[in-house]
């Protein structure tokens, strides 16, 4: 999943991202509320982890700020205020759980799983795209008939590009997508150009030609009939 930890804590934040980044999770992080909310508007996330009490502002408010631009998205408030109200607030607001501090990152690991079951079971299991059919359950992707083994920077990137169908997407945008926020361009987009040059082959080789187009100076754009 691709999340967007807000907490203030230095430790805390670092602590957290690294758990959940060695469990293959995509992590970027926020420390204060004027960050959260340029990066909630700017990208797009899977699950949000959000403290209550932030610098420059509420963390229930990044909830209600979220919800009402992305409903789809799943948040977990995590704070150390274990008041009743603060919980029913952020509920109300549309926050799907609430984990009080201090908790084991073990725990608030399987929240996110949770979290990720709950929003599979109420989604659709299969996305469908002209030839394409992609079983996020499983991650298998079917091309006419034929099962395509795609690396998981390629999954990823298959992805960000159905859920962006029709828009041409900018070569950062793919960078941060896949390597978040660590990545370093150093004025090289080679990596970016070798991974969509081995999804197009494998696509093309399966009957699904020129879905991947490129558009001259900006990027990509992914389109079908």
């Amino acid at each position: 999943m691709k999340i967007l930890l807000v907490e203030d804590d230095a430790e805390i934040r670092r602590n957290i991202r690294q758990y959940l980044s060695m469990e293959g999770h995509l992590v970027e992080a926020a420390s204060d509320y004027p960050s959260a909310l340029e990066k909630s508007d700017e990208f797009t996330y899977e699950c949000v982890l959000v403290d209550i009490t932030l610098p420059g502002g509420s963390g229930l408010e990044i909830v209600r700020h979220i919800k009402k631009k992305s409903p789809e998205t799943g948040i977990i408030i995590i704070s150390a205020k274990n008041a009743t109200d603060d919980k029913v607030a952020g509920l109300e607001l549309g926050a799907d759980d609430y984990l009080a501090k201090p908790f084991h990152l073990s725990e608030l690991n399987a929240r996110v799983k949770s979290l990720s079951r709950r929003m599979t079971q109420a989604g659709n299991n299969e996305i469908k795209c002209g030839k394409l059919a992609i079983r996020t359950e499983s991650r298998a992707v079917i091309a006419n008939s034929q099962s395509l083994t795609l690396t998981p920077k390629e999954y990823e990137l298959l992805l960000y590009f159905v859920h962006n169908k029709n828009r041409v997407i900018s070569k950062d945008s793919i960078a941060e997508r896949l390597w978040g926020d660590d990545i370093s361009l150093n004025g090289s987009y080679d990596f970016i150009y070798s991974h969509v040059k081995n999804l197009r082959k494998k696509l093309d080789s399966a009957g699904c030609t020129h879905y991947i187009q490129a558009v001259y100076g900006t990027g990509y754009r992914f389109t079908y009939e």
